[in-house]
């Protein structure tokens, strides 16, 4: 495997594997754990690493630039003691707003996932598996501006247009099987998306947003990476 881009769905996570041969797959599965290469393939992934005990962090504040009009489209909040309140909106959003600022539902729906990434990394791990977000991505891909939104018909479309058009030209099939599976189209396309990405990575094409170094309480780096 050279790289492989994951995102979130509804029944787990979904995979999608480049191979250096051209080789290219998706995978539906359980656990993100699961997922982790065994070989030193780059992996970007759709969920936050790194997470502040308060505040904001800076690559998000840095990464809503980048998007520009779609800025919303990153959230912003999420810091470690929420992990305390899994399963538990208004126990987390009190702690947040005593902390200056509330949790948004949509950050707290990840909540589950944030914490099952982190409990599989560590600061060495972060060279191989790197925090990404697709709208940057797709952004980059699009010559800097960015899409329109990933849950209406014309974005899907140009995502699947710009995706074919950086070679990866398989979804349709794709996308006929992802039927039953939790994993919705957007999903799929996010997924291809890190894992074009990750490729650029893995051949030493490796772009990140600007932002000041910084790490938090376990040492792990708060970077995006696109």
């Amino acid at each position: 495997m050279l790289a492989q881009g994951i995102d979130g769905c509804s029944s787990g996570w979904i995979g999608v594997t480049l191979h250096a041969d051209g080789e290219i797959g998706f995978e539906i599965a359980k656990t993100f754990a699961s997922l982790i290469p065994g070989d030193r393939a780059i992996t970007y992934i759709d969920i936050p690493i790194g997470l502040p005990e308060s505040g904001d962090r800076g690559c998000d504040w840095a990464a809503r630039k980048l998007l520009k009009g779609a800025r919303s489209r990153v959230f912003l909040g999420v810091r470690r003691p929420l992990l305390n309140h899994l399963g538990d909106h208004r126990a987390a959003n009190a702690w947040a707003k005593a902390d200056g600022k509330g949790v948004s539902k949509q950050a707290f729906a990840i909540l589950p996932k944030i914490a099952e990434v982190d409990r599989a990394m560590s600061p060495p791990r972060q060279r191989d598996i790197r925090e990404s977000h697709p709208e940057l991505v797709f952004c980059r891909m699009n010559g800097g501006e960015p899409l329109a939104s990933k849950h209406g018909a014309q974005g899907l479309r140009q995502r699947r247009d710009i995706l074919a058009r950086h070679g990866i030209s398989a979804i349709d099939s794709w996308l006929e099987s992802l039927r039953g599976t939790g994993a919705k189209p957007d999903n799929l396309l996010d997924a291809c998306a890190l894992a074009w990405a990750a490729s650029g990575a893995a051949r030493g094409c490796a772009w990140r947003v600007k932002c000041p170094e910084a790490r938090d309480a376990r040492g792990l780096r708060m970077d995006i990476w696109f």
